[in-house]
């Protein structure tokens, strides 16, 4: 095998144009779906991290009524929704790959004010002392809740960044109070997400997605939310799992722990995850439907390039003719000869393969470079590429091989 291998590279380099011509399609074949597959990889990380967000890897749940969320402002409390106490967090904690649990209220509210500035279509957020550890939340100034804080129920409020502008517009919101539905609420921080998350937003659509997440969130202790309330209310839920292809299953058990708990006469009303990574899944396969036909066009260079293969190989035997009748003249068996110019036409289609790889991998830095386009770079697909345009000389090749294993060595000796 080795000593095929030697006689193969030897060929190739004594044909160095020939041999890179008959290569050509191979590469071009090769490259091409290296640069669309690295494309779509990169298309598809990107729709993962627009829809799931930063990667803090939380599912929030919330109760829902039949396809929309339940309002509590319009609707008021549902009867048969208990509030979630210590045994079923302990329960939403023991689901498989969970981490932390953390319970939270959440309104859209026009009645927050600073002054005569208002906060317009903000939410305010009842949090529990977990939340902003669970959700991946840094203090940015100020300082964050204290135990008092919910204890004694104080009426302190912590800022995200588009609130503080929105309502102070530069000025420094720390020690000044807002009113949320005409309760006062001093402002002892601002928070925001340890890692900054800019989704790209290219329709309406997209901005509706992400509009919660730019209007601006007001975050009080959860204590204190019958304060401007006047009642309790059921509580959303959010997880935090170890990785981001767990949210989709901890999502489903988590929802249903909460919905073996109610009660309710009106069927629709269902605790439901939130579960962007399915989002983002179909979404994917939507691309990746489109792309793969790009993928088989591909393809067809493949095959174009094995032809040729196939074609400098014939050649080559009848180049080799008396070669090939002098080595079964002196005792080489037709699987001697069959296997050296299978090799031959293996190697050949593999540095094809190697180079369409390495051409592609160009190929898809350029089109990001020019395009904004993300990429990523698939390895198993570059390892299955080369062993696939090795399959290609195997298969092209067995007929010209097969003709040279079969040539009579006494009319191969006459041939000139």
């Amino acid at each position: 095998m080795l000593e095929n291998i030697r006689l193969s590279f030897k060929g190739i380099w004594s044909h160095k144009m020939r041999s890179f011509l008959t290569m050509l399609g191979i590469i071009i074949g090769i490259a091409a779906i290296i640069a669309i597959v690295s494309t779509i990889k990169g298309t598809n990380e990107q729709i993962k991290e627009n829809i799931v967000g930063s990667g803090d890897n939380t599912v929030d749940i919330a109760l829902y009524q039949g396809d929309w969320m339940y309002e509590m402002g319009y609707e008021g409390i549902p009867a048969g929704v208990p509030v979630i106490n210590d045994d079923i967090v302990e329960e939403l904690k023991d689901i498989p790959n969970v981490k932390n649990v953390s319970l939270y209220l959440s309104r859209q509210d026009y009645a927050v004010y600073y002054l005569n500035t208002a906060l317009s279509g903000g939410y305010v957020m009842g949090v529990d002392e977990n939340y902003f550890s669970t959700c991946n939340f840094i203090i940015q100034k100020g300082r964050g809740f204290t135990k008092e804080d919910y204890t004694k129920y104080h009426k302190v409020a912590l800022l995200d960044p588009d609130s503080e502008e929105a309502l102070f517009q530069g000025e420094d919101a720390i020690g000044k109070t807002i009113e949320i539905k005409s309760e006062p609420y001093i402002v002892i921080g601002i928070v925001d997400k340890a890692q900054e998350f800019e989704p790209v937003i290219n329709s309406l659509e997209d901005y509706y997605t992400y509009a919660e997440d730019s209007t601006g969130k007001v975050y009080i202790p959860d204590s204190t939310w019958p304060i401007v309330y006047q009642f309790d209310e059921p509580q959303n839920v959010v997880l935090q799992v170890e990785s981001t292809d767990d949210m989709t299953n901890a999502g489903k058990d988590g929802a249903a722990i909460l919905n073996a708990y109610l009660q309710v006469s009106d069927e629709t009303i269902k605790y439901r995850a939130e579960d962007l990574l399915e989002q983002a899944k179909k979404i994917q396969q939507l691309s990746e439907s489109t792309n793969s036909m790009l993928i088989w066009i591909a393809g067809i260079s493949l095959i174009v390039g094995g032809i040729g293969v196939m074609n400098i190989m014939l050649v080559s035997v009848t180049e080799r003719t008396q070669e090939i009748g002098l080595k079964k003249a002196i005792g080489a068996r037709k699987s001697n000869i069959l296997g050296q110019f299978l090799t031959e036409a293996a190697v050949l289609t593999s540095l094809g393969g190697i180079f369409g790889v390495l051409t592609g991998i160009g190929l898809a830095e350029i089109i990001s470079k020019v395009t904004d386009m993300p990429v990523a770079i698939s390895v198993p697909a570059a390892v299955a590429s080369v062993a696939f345009s090795m399959i290609i000389g195997v298969v092209f090749g067995m007929l010209p091989s097969y003709k040279a294993a079969n040539l009579d060595p006494i009319e191969a000796l006459r041939r000139e």
